[in-house]
């Protein structure tokens, strides 16, 4: 009898360990998952900083260059009278003229 109650206490075992076995093959396949996602996600990581380096290293450069020079003597200077120019809305409007050539906005003979 003790033969059997060791054959049922071994059969028993060996069952509960396929189940862990079972329940540990089911966690690996889920690490593995895991796993490649995060690879994934890290891939994407690592392209969105290199992305961002790189902007980041072309706008450092362009703030390096330096300035034009200016030339202080010309504008101190004045330019002559036929150089200098008023700016656009401070130039007195230029009439308009209609298809027969009268200058629109003045009275028109209409009576001739």
């Amino acid at each position: 009898m003790a033969s059997l109650l060791s054959i049922n206490a071994l059969q028993a075992s060996v069952a509960q360990a396929e189940r862990q076995v079972q329940k540990d093959q089911v966690r690996v396949s889920q690490d593995a998952d895991r796993l490649e996602t995060s690879r994934a996600q890290l891939s994407k990581d690592k392209q969105t900083l290199s992305d961002n380096q790189r902007e980041s290293n072309q706008a450092t450069q362009a703030a390096q260059k330096p300035a034009p020079t200016v030339n202080l003597t010309s504008a101190i200077e004045n330019p002559p009278r036929s150089a200098q120019q008023l700016p656009a809305d401070l130039l007195p409007p230029k009439p308009q003229v209609n298809t027969l050539g009268q200058t629109i906005g003045q009275l028109i003979n209409v009576t001739a």
